[in-house]
């Protein structure tokens, strides 16, 4: 039986990290894995309809980031830890690094208060606290995620949001990345797609968490 493996996708609106999930579910598939794609916030009938909220409700950081948190919990009890025990490998686009990089630097909200929460929603009942095996951080300059937004569809909430919005944004990912830089692939998302998609599967092959069967 398989080990299951949480990977998490995470990027700024416009970063293409939406476009390479499914070249790697692929990749998984053909190497004879089990694999769930899910996004936050989503992922259960309950965390769609807070990721709604989110996206199109007006309110402030505290109530974003308790709504996030929320839908996160319902996502890890009902669909990420029953994948996982089951030695699925789970594919997210989106985990907890977004919730510090748009509610912390984005907006400004108390770090410390995410880090509480983090805990309060992903500590494991025998010690731990649930995190990503590998998270893809799909790094790119925010004047150039917000050129590819404009050609590609109408924004939501956050899309919207200027262009210094995102300059936070892109530093809230750096600083996590720092912070845990074992449990980051840094990828450039700025080349062409093809190119992008083969510096995520190397990455992976590279981790020994996607094999050839």
């Amino acid at each position: 039986m398989h080990k299951g493996l949480f990977i998490s996708f995470e990027g700024i609106d416009g970063a293409g990290k939406s476009s390479h999930i499914q070249a790697l579910e692929q990749a998984f598939v053909a190497a004879g894995r089990q694999v769930l794609r899910s996004r936050e916030p989503g992922g259960t009938p309950l965390a769609e309809k807070l990721r709604n909220m989110v996206l199109h409700d007006s309110m402030d950081p505290l109530c974003e980031a308790l709504l996030v948190f929320a839908a996160r919990r319902d996502h890890l009890n009902q669909v990420i830890e029953p994948a996982l025990q089951r030695g699925d490998v789970v594919l997210c686009d989106r985990f907890t690094d977004a919730t510090f990089a748009y509610q912390g630097a984005g907006r400004g909200f108390d770090w410390q208060v995410l880090v509480q929460l983090e805990h309060w929603v992903q500590d494991l009942p025998h010690g731990g606290m649930r995190q990503p095996d590998v998270t893809v951080w799909f790094a790119l300059d925010p004047s150039l995620a917000a050129q590819r937004l404009r050609a590609a569809r109408l924004p939501d909430r956050f899309e919207s949001q200027p262009l210094s919005f995102f300059q936070s944004v892109h530093q809230g990912y750096a600083d996590r990345a720092t912070a845990d830089p074992d449990r980051f692939v840094q990828i450039d998302a700025s080349g062409e797609l093809e190119q992008v998609r083969q510096a995520v599967l190397q990455a992976l092959y590279a981790r020994g968490h996607l094999t050839n069967q």
